[in-house]
């Protein structure tokens, strides 16, 4: 059961042009306007496309693009541009913006789950905002859904909402520390209503795994993780890795029978000569994939990349 998503930032507004075509059939979409993003999530209401993504330094709250077609893409209004005097009980201090949104739209309203916190600190909460209409501007602040301290071996940032195969909402989350969560939700109140699964590791928790987002697809939940060094441009060394199991609850295998406990992880997108670390993905209906990536023809900026996602004769994804 796909779920429908949004696009998921730093310096300065970009305008890039990739190769002409549709985006239906073209591998790289083509992309105008500001494409400026880190940590895309993407979602189509109507006609028009959105993409939430991490807000930029020195702002405040999350980061918002709007196209009406899925190649233009123009700056919409921040969510948040005033924080919650809430957060502050939880992260005293908290960066101004606020990381890694999740959108989806699951039994009447699209839900956004986003990450409050301060680089690296566990000192962490995801919170939820809900609305029945993305074009209307109007959010409903749903609070706190789960929160982490230095008491906790994960971190609660990245936050993934994921519809299983029965239609029950879950959340996948976590970076650094012990690595990728997984929780049941309560289908009304879309918080935590079970207990804490872990799915996904580094051997020895050796850097980062982080921004899980799992799929449902032909019998098979698939897993795709970012692991390795984000957000220093041209010099990042993120990448992206998928693994996949039969429950939600794993355990996650790679291509080579590794489970992701253990570390393994199947390569998906470790980037090329101008798009470096790439990572942070966020997939629409089983057949779009977004990702931000460092332009290495722009200084190392961090922008938007879409491409059609398919699917090999064995299930395992490509692009």
């Amino acid at each position: 059961m796909g779920k429908s998503k949004t696009f998921s930032v730093l310096i300065f507004t970009l305008f890039i042009t990739f190769s002409a075509g549709n985006p239906a059939l073209a591998s790289n979409w083509s992309l105008t306007g500001d494409t400026l993003i880190h940590d895309p999530s993407i979602i189509k209401e109507g006609n028009t496309w959105y993409t939430f993504g991490t807000g930029l330094v020195g702002e405040n709250g999350i980061r918002v693009l709007r196209s009406e077609n899925g190649n233009e893409w123009n700056k919409a209004p921040n969510v948040f541009p005033t924080s919650p005097s809430w957060w502050k009980d939880y992260i005293p201090y908290h960066e101004s913006n606020q990381w890694a949104p999740d959108i989806s739209y699951y039994n009447g309203r699209y839900w956004m789950y986003y990450s409050v916190s301060s680089f690296g600190s566990n000192t962490s909460l995801i919170g939820l905002l809900s609305t029945t209409s993305i074009t209307s501007g109007q959010w409903r602040d749903d609070g706190l859904v789960i929160r982490s301290t230095t008491a906790n071996n994960y971190n609660a940032i990245d936050g993934d909402l994921v519809i299983d195969k029965d239609g029950n909402p879950w959340l996948s989350f976590g970076s650094f520390w012990s690595g990728i969560k997984l929780t049941r939700l309560d289908e009304n109140t879309m918080k935590p209503t079970g207990s804490i699964y872990s799915i996904a590791s580094r051997p020895n928790n050796n850097g980062a795994v982080e921004a899980p987002n799992i799929i449902f697809r032909n019998g098979y939940y698939y897993l795709f993780v970012s692991f390795d060094n984000c957000c220093q441009g041209v010099n990042s060394t993120y990448k992206m890795a998928v693994g996949r199991s039969t429950s939600i609850a794993g355990p996650y295998y790679d291509k080579n029978g590794m489970n992701r406990m253990n570390g393994g992880g199947t390569i998906f997108d470790a980037g090329n000569d101008r798009w470096k670390g790439p990572g942070h993905s966020d997939i629409l209906n089983n057949n779009i994939i977004v990702r931000h990536a460092y332009d290495a023809l722009a200084n190392g900026s961090p922008n938007l990349l879409i491409n059609d996602l398919n699917w090999d004769s064995q299930g395992w994804p490509t692009y």
